[in-house]
Formats: structure tokens, C-alpha cells, sequence
């Protein structure tokens, strides 16, 4: 049996789906009352957990306070470490002592960094480079529960993630979806940037494989669709998705980043312009594992989720 908490967020859905579908025995767990969900109340330092433990073989971790763009927190350290840090180890002490065998937890690649040099994707065994206290606390959350594990024999899986993205994705992907779709020129034709992302039907499936493969346990692992885009190559294939064409201009990449410093918005040129890249090559070597969906297909089904859902 399968504890999922985090159920009903954009991850945790697609994760259920799929137990569901793989008739696999599993618990979603949820704050406030829901059909077929395990209603928990508030998640933090203090949670009992001890019914939803109960014939428990396997935690996958997805609650969490993720990363926001406006913050209103006036400590947002703190609320990111009291949920992202404090709950999820009362929750694993507890599951170590109901004895459940193995921890997965979703971290972030927040937790290696924000942005890779040409040619240097990001790598389990590199040395961690948080820039904002969201990666800050899900690098904390890590080394507590790596302790945990070697403290009481739980193994601890880690799975960091770049972006999600898939069928109800919100938030800036979701509104690129919907320009992608319009008939006006991007400025992004010389912009030679790659970018990793993971299609949430990736994703889920290795965590599904991280849930028993003999190989996986205290260990690290990065995951993604295994094919980097440029901005304008991910422009373009969602337009594709879409039935349109993307037209490209060759704007210098230094005359757009100038212009985002003129208006004040270097950090979102920072994610449009600059790279960052995953190697998915240890991943795949260890779990025996490659991801079933390509690129096209994921942006083909998220383009297609969304006109389903009036998007």
C-alpha cells in the first residue's frame, strides 16, 4: 500500500490517476474531507499520522509549500521550512517507526541551482546551489531525511524535478500555452538556450518505478523528458500542438536581455533567456529507466488537456 500525500495538487493527481489505472492499493491523503481521500487536517510538525500509516509500505511525499512568485510571508524561510522541512520529517519519523519500508520524496532542482552554463546540465552528485528559500528548504528537507534513513533503515528516494508541466499545468506555463497559440512574431529566433522539463506522466511514472526497484533507495536522482528545448523551440512545438505556426525573429539575446533590465524584469528574462539543463543519464543507468513519453506527445497531451477544460 501506497501513502500519497499532496494528493490533490497537479502532481498528485496525475500519481493517483495512475495507481488507479495500474490497479495498484494505494491512500491519498487530504487536508479537508474529499471522496475517497484520507482527511489528515493540517500538515505540519505536530501531524498525527499514525491511521494513514496504518499497512503502509511505501510514502510518496508530494505536500509541500511550493515556490511562489509574489511572496507575502513576511519570513518566507521560515514558512517554507515549517512545511517543506518540519512536516515532512515528523512524517517520516513516524513512518519509520510504523515500519514503512521506503520514503520517496518530490524535491525540487531548485536545489542545485537556477541556471547552468553551456553544455553543463545539472548532475545528482553535484554540490547543491539553492538560490531562494524554497530550494534552500527543499535542500534541508533532503539532509534531514538522508539522516533519517541512515538513523532508522527507512530507505529515502529522492527525485528532483525541473519543471512540470502536463494536463491542468497552471501558473507561467499555462499562460505561454495560450500566447503560443496566438498570431504574432517571437523575439526568441537567436536565442540558443536549453531547458530541461518533465512531462507529469514521466515524472510519475519513475516515481511509480522508484517505488519498488531494488536499486533506487538513498539515493538522489534527477528527472526530466530527456530532450532540452530552446524558448523558441518550446514556443514552436506548442504552437504545433496547437495547429499554428510560430513565427521567430532573430533578436540578439544581449538586445532582450537589455530591454528586460530597462523594465525591470531581469529575473523573468533570466528564465526565458537562460538555460537549464538536466543529465538524466545516472537516472536512467541505475532505475533501468527511460521516459515513455517523448517531449511532443507531453505537449500534445497538455495542449490537449487544457481544450478539454475550456482552456
Amino acid at each position: 500500500m501506497i501513502l500519497i500525500t499532496g494528493a490533490t495538487g497537479f502532481v498528485g493527481q496525475a500519481l493517483c490517476a495512475e495507481l488507479a489505472r495500474r490497479q495498484m492499493a494505494y491512500r491519498p491523503v487530504s487536508r479537508t474531507p474529499r471522496p475517497g481521500h484520507l482527511a489528515i487536517g493540517t500538515i505540519d510538525a505536530a501531524t498525527d499520522w499514525s491511521d494513514a500509516l496504518a499497512g503502509i509500505d511505501v510514502v510518496m511525499h508530494l505536500a509541500a509549500r511550493v515556490h511562489v512568485m509574489n511572496e507575502s510571508a513576511a519570513d518566507p524561510l521560515a514558512a517554507f521550512r515549517a512545511m517543506n522541512v518540519d512536516a515532512a520529517v515528523n512524517l517520516a519519523r513516524q513512518a519509520a517507526r510504523a515500519g514503512v519500508r521506503r520514503f520517496v520524496f518530490l524535491s525540487s532542482i531548485k536545489v542545485n541551482g537556477e541556471e547552468t552554463a553551456p553544455g553543463k546540465p545539472f548532475r545528482a552528485s553535484d554540490a547543491p546551489n539553492p538560490e531562494d528559500p524554497y530550494g534552500y528548504s527543499k535542500l534541508e528537507a533532503e539532509q534531514a531525511l538522508l539522516a533519517i534513513g541512515a538513523e532508522t533503515g527507512m530507505e529515502i528516494v529522492i527525485i528532483r524535478p525541473p519543471l512540470v508541466y502536463g494536463p491542468g499545468v497552471r501558473a507561467n506555463f499555462a499562460s505561454l500555452m495560450k500566447w503560443a497559440a496566438k498570431p504574432f512574431p517571437w523575439p526568441f529566433g537567436a536565442v540558443r538556450n536549453r531547458r530541461s522539463l518533465v512531462f507529469v506522466g514521466n515524472l510519475v511514472d519513475f516515481m511509480l518505478l522508484c517505488s519498488a526497484h531494488p536499486a533506487v533507495g538513498n539515493r538522489v536522482f534527477l528527472v526530466s523528458d530527456g530532450a532540452d528545448l530552446s524558448i523558441g523551440e518550446l514556443i514552436a512545438k506548442l504552437s504545433s500542438a496547437q495547429g499554428k505556426k510560430a513565427l521567430m525573429l532573430p533578436v540578439p539575446p544581449v538586445l532582450l536581455e537589455g530591454l528586460a533590465a530597462l523594465l525591470g524584469r531581469r529575473a523573468a528574462a533570466r528564465r526565458l533567456l537562460g538555460s537549464l539543463q538536466v543529465d538524466i543519464g545516472e537516472t536512467k543507468a541505475t532505475a533501468d529507466w527511460s521516459p515513455p513519453y517523448s517531449v511532443e506527445q507531453g505537449l500534445e497531451a497538455t495542449v490537449a488537456g487544457s481544450k478539454a477544460k475550456g482552456g
